[in-house]
């Protein structure tokens, strides 16, 4: 195994990363969550240029999704699409897969996340870091795999996952206090009593390794033609730190002057994972299934997810995953029992 280094993470961030991948798209759909700013915008842009028959941006704020929508067809000409989808609310979640209940989707890249420093419950119970960044993603997931299936199907090509994670998620483990925990990981992680300060800094890395661990899942279980794949898009400077406090903010701001990516920079890794390695179709597609890819190629998770106990926690996750969003949706047991054998 090898461990991601400081010199490593350097390595990579200063990787020269060569021009977006470009597929041709026509007849195809893409959907893309968290789409009105940064990666997500960036990604969707790229997108666009590549024709696709329909382009649906996944965003939570209406006003902040029309003006994405404007963006991109001033600089693109292409007129995509908006639906609004809020990870925080199951219900919005579910609502969202039901008004694409019939449409074959080629690419869906699962881009939303949110870093917070304070703990907060969503109107469904669970601490919003972990809904948003890992629960509402698995959610959309499932219930867009039937989506994911009929386009490989109807159009005889592989369908694309794309579940979007980051380096951080080498920078912790899932401790085994928590592991042995009587309620579950997922239940314990949104316990307030659980979510001290010191437990809480570590919450978005926690999300990162189960999305890791959930393409992972998905990869040793599917037997379609959807191949589901996790992507590092590195250090980038996005507005997904705006919450944190001003010390970290100022550290961050310091690494972007000398290592840190663009927004643009940090799409063409969501591109590389979802049209990658060569933006052509065929079996050799099948090297980015389960896998994390960062820095325009497929490397190691960490070393804990690769470990013992990193497989256990993932059959953990998984069976707690299934539970938990079974009493969302009835639809989720029923595509797990279809699809994922």
């Amino acid at each position: 195994m090898v461990r991601l280094t400081i010199s490593g993470w350097l390595a990579e961030q200063w990787t020269r990363l060569p021009p977006p991948l470009y597929a041709d798209l026509a007849g195809k759909t893409v959907v893309v969550t968290g789409a009105n700013t940064g990666i997500g915008l960036e990604a969707a842009k790229h997108f666009a240029r590549m024709n696709p028959a329909r382009l649906i941006l996944a965003c939570r704020n209406e006003r902040r999704g029309v003006e994405a929508l404007n963006h991109i067809a001033g600089t693109t000409g292409y007129v995509a699409e908006l639906q609004l989808v809020d990870l925080a609310d199951f219900a919005s979640v579910t609502a969202f897969a039901a008004r694409l209940k019939d449409v074959p989707i080629d690419i869906f890249v699962a881009n939303a996340a949110i870093c917070e420093t304070k703990v907060a419950l969503t109107k469904d119970g669970w601490e919003q870091v972990l809904q948003v960044n890992y629960l509402s993603t698995a959610l959309l997931s499932f219930l867009l795999l039937p989506n994911l299936v009929r386009a490989a199907k109807e159009h005889g090509s592989h369908s694309r996952l794309v579940l979007v994670t980051s380096e951080l998620h080498h920078m912790t483990d899932i401790p085994a206090s928590l592991r042995a925990a009587p309620r579950g990981i997922l239940r314990t992680l949104s316990d307030p009593a659980y979510c001290t300060p010191a437990r809480f800094a570590l919450r978005y890395q926690e999300t990162k390794i189960f999305v890791n661990m959930f393409a992972r899942a998905l990869a040793a279980r599917l037997s379609s033609a959807v191949v589901p794949t996790a992507v590092n898009p590195g250090f980038c400077y996005t507005t997904l730190r705006k919450h944190l406090g001003l010390p970290t903010r100022a550290l961050m701001a310091a690494i972007d002057v000398t290592v840190g990516r663009t927004a643009e920079q940090g799409a063409r890794q969501l591109l590389h994972a979802a049209l990658g390695p060569d933006g052509e179709d065929g079996e050799h597609v099948e090297f980015f299934r389960g896998a994390y890819v960062s820095a325009n190629a497929v490397r190691e998770p960490s070393d804990f997810v690769l470990s013992k106990a990193g497989r256990e926690v993932q059959d953990a996750v998984w069976s707690e995953t299934v539970d938990a969003l079974g009493e969302v949706s009835l639809d989720v047991r029923r595509i797990v029992e279809e699809y994922l054998s």
